[in-house]
């Protein structure tokens, strides 16, 4: 969403002007201040039209996060206010637990980010040929290992780690592809693609603040062990929503069983089992099983954490329709410094986008498209797929646009005096939708968009003019 610099003492940020809001400081601009109609000190930004007269001289300025609201807080803010009341008891709270999860100071360590130390990127396309293959081959270790457990037999995790190893190079050569691959819902048992998913997000996370590939492999492969407990668990706890407090005792225990079976386990090594011991650890202490506390919840379990209850926000068991990917980040941003350490959060949230791929969004034309490939440079203006009209029909030939492009196409007429920007209509996500919310094949468009120089195109996509 922006690059953190500091100047002069003062902690700026570099933000697009597509993406700035009312309440921010604008501390600098990415031109002398002489050459526009601003005050030389900086300004509060009060109002819309300053905005669009920031739009109109700027591509990108600075902001100071001191002074002014940020550009994930004010974003989150603004979400919060408008889904709160829909957004409250999806995810039951832990009894008793939940009243410790009034905002206090956490013991918790500043998080040591490295930017940019993944930053060669494969083309997407190019990618999924390796990761659609590897996919399938996590997604059938994961099933075994659950197998086995189910029937006494000895857990194959030399394969899971083989495999989950190889899913942190995919992630780390292009994370598109298997984001793409696990959020499409082609098989029905939670289980296994919660575990798979979780296991991507971790990554992508890790990805986005430098973990070097050793933590990444014990990162992943941890969440990708971390629900094995649950093959000793009824099946109709499991689904049981809500659950009263002897049966959610009963419930928790999934996370010691899973952690003494890997202790069984030859060439486990502790650190993925303490991922799988600690990824229901909350920094307030009101997680399980051991109600532990800020920094005495080692860094990956919080990592875990983190993407576990992302997940199961947005894909929630025995519900037909999961929640948007907006709405589980506000739900995520309302329990930072609470049961997640807020900095983790932030950048949890800057690593995956408020519309990651797969995402089905509607734009300021009105038109609905799905997310297809992520600009990590400009998070709010991906790659999209259009496939209905601003009245919500379906388009015969769906259309290709990358909002990234189509920005600097339209801005560079605006610099160029060619045209004015009242007479430029710049293409925005204005929200986010519900999986379901329309009758869109998903599936259907990302084995298009992936797989289309592999065979005939199920429908050709035409670029917007």
């Amino acid at each position: 969403m922006g690059d953190e610099v500091v100047a002069v003492g003062v902690k700026q940020i570099k933000v697009d002007v597509n993406d700035l809001t009312v309440g921010m400081f604008v501390s600098g601009l990415d031109r002398p201040w002489t050459q526009t109609p601003f005050p030389l000190q900086g300004f509060y930004i009060r109002e819309a039209e300053e905005i669009r007269q920031l739009k109109n001289h700027c591509r990108h300025v600075y902001i100071d996060v001191a002074k002014g609201s940020g550009p994930v807080a004010q974003k989150l803010k603004t979400l919060q206010a408008k889904e709160q009341s829909e957004a409250r008891g999806l995810i039951k709270e832990k009894g008793a637990r939940a009243a410790r999860n009034s905002k206090v100071k956490l013991d918790v360590s500043p998080l040591k980010i490295r930017r940019d130390v993944y930053s060669d990127q494969v083309p997407l396309q190019k990618e999924v040929k390796q990761a659609r293959q590897l996919h399938q081959a996590v997604f059938n270790s994961v099933s075994e290992v659950i197998k086995q457990l189910g029937s006494g037999g000895d857990v194959p995790v030399q394969e899971t780690r083989r495999v989950a190893s190889q899913m942190v190079d995919s992630v780390l050569r292009n994370p598109d592809a298997f984001t793409w691959l696990s959020r499409v819902k082609e098989v029905d048992e939670h289980t296994y693609s919660h575990s798979v998913r979780s296991a991507v997000w971790a990554i992508i996370f890790g990805r986005h603040i430098g973990m070097s590939k050793k933590d990444l492999d014990v990162l992943a492969l941890g969440v990708l062990l971390k629900d094995v407990g649950k093959t000793k668990i009824d099946r109709q706890l499991l689904d049981k929503n809500p659950r009263s407090a002897a049966e959610e005792h009963e419930y928790e225990r999934f996370v010691e069983i899973g952690v003494e079976i890997l202790r069984r386990t030859p060439n486990v090594e502790p650190r993925v089992i303490s991922v799988v011991k600690y990824h229901c650890e909350r920094v307030n202490g009101s997680g399980f099983p051991l109600q532990l506390r800020g920094d005495k919840i080692p860094l990956l379990g919080k990592v875990a954490g983190i993407v576990t209850y992302y997940d199961e926000v947005t894909n929630p068991r025995g519900e037909l329709h999961p929640l948007s990917p907006s709405k589980a980040v506000a739900k995520l941003y309302e329990r930072r410094d609470k049961e997640f350490q807020e900095e983790l959060v932030v950048e949890f949230i800057r690593a995956i986008g408020l519309y990651p791929t797969g995402t089905i969004v509607e734009l300021n034309t009105g038109e609905v498209a799905v997310v297809v490939e992520q600009n990590f440079e400009r998070r709010l203006k991906p790659k999209v797929i259009i496939v209905l009209d601003a009245c919500k029909e379906p388009l015969s030939k769906p259309i290709f646009l990358d909002l990234a492009e189509d920005d600097r196409r339209k801005q560079a007429l605006v610099d160029s005096g060619k045209k004015r920007f009242e007479e430029v209509e710049k293409i925005e996500i204005s929200q986010d939708l519900e999986p379901g919310r329309f009758d869109i094949d998903i599936k259907k468009i990302r084995d298009e968009y992936l797989f289309k120089s592999e065979k005939k195109s199920l429908f050709s996509f035409f670029k917007r003019d």
